[in-house]
């Protein structure tokens, strides 16, 4: 006997299905149409070429910066005694923290049916790829001779018994990292195969019939491939979920399990997640707004998205303003002389301005979207998320240099900033991920085609009933 609430379900009428998920007046072939259209133009807009040839300038220098670390070693960063992280870990950080929205988005929003997720989904997921990318350059680049260093990450036998140090969070950082890299592969690249299916379908060119055949793997909508890709994508997501969370937490032990005032703090785990999920939701905002203007996609990237995305950057947000009060009650609180003098170098040393202004950047301009009207203009949360991904690069720069400036001897004490080489391999990974965007957008579909057809008026309601 069927269950009254599947029956109660079936009996909706299509036009119950909420039209803020989809623009009114869109039917399946116009979904198909609209989206795949912009991979399979036979013109490409010569926006997107200028846009590419700046992000590709941009990544041209950072492999200028890396050849020339290459040749002449890690000395043509700032890092110096008693700073040895720099921007290399600065960034490392923001960039993981960067890709953690992606699979929130991806997975956890899955497994608990929230529908919204459908349009952000794709391009959050590659996000996340690329983020991990440009943060894989630094530890690798860190080691100054990576050919020389870089294989005593892993666990591989050798003679000499050189294993690594499996107590270190360093070595934890390898396996976490990677381990999120491949499961956010499979998992993007899962949900593609469908699309690239249409795309094969529909491509007019017969190389790229080719290319995207061969990619969509055989796919022909049969019952059992939608019964096996159900299956896959779920048991994906259900194994991404905990790596939201596992990600983040090894590398904040990083620095918490230290013995340096200001990083030995129990608080960093569950504030480093809130804040790479911050920092994430806020990069994927910065990407929605403008690929809905320049492609027309206001009727699948609707205000209600945007919305909700302010409304989690707003709670994730009070979640790292009250890590940074009880970073500071606790410093109080301890009555121990280094961490009190730590919080209050961070406040009122020579790096104040960058602490106030993170303060401003992750508590007092995002906690304006308390009001709808702000939180539902466009231009406004673009720029509040450029805001924000500031402020969290801001707080990776004085968590790490404004513990390690101060040691415990006034003898050692010392200054950090970075160079031209610094900055040069910072904004060259910000060219290689805006790069990667524009390949990602002119070559395969942004949104997921199949996910926007199912929450169309007049779609099956029941999921896995295809």
């Amino acid at each position: 006997m069927a269950d009254s609430a599947d029956i109660a379900k079936d009996a909706t009428p299509p036009t119950a299905t909420p039209d803020y998920l989809v623009g009114r007046g869109h039917d399946f072939a116009s979904v198909t149409e609209k989206i795949s259209s912009i991979v399979l133009q036979r013109r490409t807009p010569w926006g997107w070429f200028a846009g590419f040839a700046v992000s590709f300038a941009l990544m041209m220098l950072l492999f200028v910066a890396l050849t020339h670390l290459v040749l002449k070693g890690v000395g043509i960063w700032g890092v110096n005694v008693p700073i040895g992280w720099g921007f290399a870990i600065i960034n490392f950080v923001w960039w993981i923290g960067i890709g953690h929205a992606g699979t929130l988005i991806s997975a956890i929003l899955l497994l608990l049916r929230q529908e919204w997720r459908t349009s952000i989904n794709r391009f959050a997921e590659a996000m996340t790829l690329f983020a991990v990318a440009c943060a894989a350059i630094y530890p690798i680049a860190h080691t100054g001779r990576p050919w020389l260093a870089i294989y005593w990450l892993f666990p591989y036998p050798n003679t000499m018994n050189l294993w690594p140090n499996f107590r270190s969070p360093l070595i934890w950082d390898v396996f976490a990292v990677s381990t999120y890299a491949t499961v956010s592969f499979m998992f993007w690249f899962v949900g593609l195969i469908p699309d690239l299916a249409t795309l094969r379908d529909r491509a007019k060119s017969k190389p790229w019939k080719i290319v995207y055949g061969m990619l969509a793997m055989g796919w022909r909508g049969s019952a059992r491939h939608w019964h096996n890709y159900d299956t896959a994508y779920l048991l994906l997501a259900g194994l991404a979920t905990p790596l939201v969370v596992s990600v983040h937490t090894v590398v904040s032990f990083d620095f918490a399990i230290g013995i340096i005032p200001g990083w030995h703090a129990t608080i960093f785990p569950p504030y480093f997640v809130a804040g790479a999920i911050y920092a994430g939701f806020a990069m994927v905002l910065t990407i929605a707004i403008p690929l809905r203007k320049f492609y027309g996609l206001e009727d699948f990237i609707t205000m209600r998205h945007l919305e909700n995305m302010a409304k989690v950057m707003l709670a994730t947000g009070l979640i790292v303003a009250y890590g940074y009060m009880m970073e500071a009650f606790m410093a109080w609180y301890s009555a121990n002389q280094y961490e009190r003098y730590m919080i209050w170098n961070r406040m009122t040393g020579p790096y104040r301005k960058m602490y106030w202004a993170l303060i401003f950047c992750n508590v007092l301009a995002p906690n304006t979207l308390w009001i709808k009207n702000l939180r539902t203009s466009v231009p406004y949360l673009f720029v509040i998320s450029l805001v924000v991904s500031v402020g969290m690069w801001l707080e990776r720069f004085v968590i790490i240099v404004t513990s390690l400036h101060r040691d415990f001897l006034p003898s050692s004490w010392g200054t950090y900033s970075g160079t031209l080489f610094d900055w040069s391999a910072f904004i060259g990974t910000l060219g290689l991920f805006v790069t990667l965007l524009f390949l990602f957008v002119r070559f395969l579909p942004a949104i997921s085609i199949f996910e926007m057809r199912t929450i169309l008026p007049g779609a099956e309601p029941q999921e896995g009933k295809r």
